[in-house]
């Protein structure tokens, strides 16, 4: 091969090479933004759309018991009791904690996302100064050389194989500063797109903040509400509490009630005290409820405070469930997976949580001054869905605990891991 031909086919053709391969290269980019483009909205509408079913099959099922709850107040009795000066408040109490724990979940999250954003941050600004360098150093290079740097490779007398392997290395250096020039602008208009986000998530927390000082002087005048109510009704609290007429009651109202919400879903569409120190968790989930008997632990600890059939204090009137006496505010946990069909305050259990397990089983968590969950919620076993109170009316702080099948009570201890 002469120098000559060399000098003429040779660089022609590196140059349509690079020119050929700057053009693939950012074909090829295109090409892949619309696929994953394509994907994503099909994605996003496929989402939306399940979303707006499930939505849709919440709202119903709210409205439903909603009604339910309406039709049971219309046909109780009408005869005012201690406990009911607290229902308002101690409703308020729950949906303002309610509030707040999901503030507090929403800000974690956004400060979990700004700290992400500040990170990527950093990492573009790092990348961009590091190709603003490389692109500086390759400019200043060819800058030195001048625009005639092929022309002089092949012309000063060097052996052939070198000036190949020369022009290889320059189309090498054309070919990624295309490259480099197009990352860096996708980094710049990244890092503009990230300190967009970041301005908003900022604006976000401060809104967050300012929502929870809110609510919190809310809870605040709510507890003081209540604390004044219980110290005009207390005499009548101690009294109405030892009336075998009024557990009667309470207990046919909370039968009525899981009755009706077991119809409704059937629809198509002794003294002695020991502590439990076992949690429930989602290591039997996706089993029927059925095979966990033996299995489960309940759901908060502390002491056992009466026992399942045994009577009442001074009535005749026996235990449907389990008294777990425990400080206030501990969390208490979903023995196991399902979904909410009852969230409300209700006379005698003050604020009432009812999981619907599925096969007719349901579980039952009374007295809790707060609930984390309302009507239509999914649930994994150990999920928190309530604090402990004393809400109801109740002197003790604990949990009121029960299972039915079939609206019938079932005693919790049978269905218990043992303890080892």
């Amino acid at each position: 091969m002469t120098r000559g031909k060399l000098s003429s086919e040779y660089v022609a053709s590196e140059g349509q090479k690079i020119e050929n391969e700057s053009l693939f290269f950012v074909w090829l980019r295109s090409g892949f933004f619309l696929f994953f483009s394509v994907f994503s909205l099909q994605v996003s509408t496929f989402c939306f759309a399940a979303d707006s079913d499930r939505q849709e099959e919440l709202e119903n099922l709210r409205k439903r018991i909603a009604a339910m709850q309406l039709e049971m107040e219309k046909t109780s009795e009408t005869k005012s009791e201690a406990a009911d000066a607290l229902r308002e408040s101690e409703r308020a109490i729950s949906n303002i904690n309610r509030k707040l724990s999901r503030l507090a979940a929403r800000q974690r999250e956004a400060d979990h996302k700004l700290g992400t954003l500040q990170e990527q941050q950093q990492k573009l600004n790092e990348d961009i100064d590091r190709q603003q360098a490389l692109l500086g150093k390759l400019l200043y290079q060819q800058y030195l050389g001048g625009k005639q740097e092929y022309l002089k490779l092949l012309l000063n007398n060097q052996d052939p194989n070198q000036v190949a392997r020369h022009l290889h290395y320059y189309r090498y250096i054309a070919r990624n500063r295309a490259v480099w020039l197009a990352s860096l602008r996708d980094d710049l208009a990244e890092l503009e797109a990230v300190g967009i986000a970041a301005r908003e998530q900022r604006t976000e927390l401060a809104s967050l903040r300012s929502e929870q000082a809110v609510q919190k002087k809310s809870l605040e005048k709510e507890k003081h509400s209540r604390q004044r109510m219980l110290s005009k009704i207390s005499f009548q609290l101690r009294q109405q509490r030892r009336e075998i007429s009024r557990l009667q009651r309470d207990e046919n109202r909370l039968a009525q009630l899981v009755e009706k919400i077991a119809e409704m879903l059937a629809q198509p569409k002794s003294k002695s005290l020991f502590r439990n120190e076992n949690l429930p968790d989602n290591r039997l989930d996706g089993n029927p409820f059925g095979q966990l008997k033996g299995k489960l632990a309940l759901p908060v600890r502390g002491e056992i405070a009466n026992r399942f059939g045994a009577p009442r204090p001074e009535s005749s009137v026996k235990w449907k469930g389990l008294f777990l006496r425990t400080s206030s505010g501990q969390t208490v946990k979903a023995i196991a997976a399902g979904q909410v069909v009852f969230a409300d305050w209700l006379r005698g259990f003050g604020n009432l949580l009812i999981i619907d397990h599925g096969d007719g089983y349901m579980s039952l968590y009374g007295n809790n001054e707060t609930l984390y969950k309302e009507v239509g919620d999914i649930l994994r076993g150990g999920d928190a869905i309530a604090t402990v109170g004393n809400s109801g009316g109740n002197e003790n702080f604990g949990l009121y605990f029960e299972l039915r099948h079939k609206s019938k009570p079932l005693d919790p201890l049978k269905w218990l891991a043992k303890q080892h």
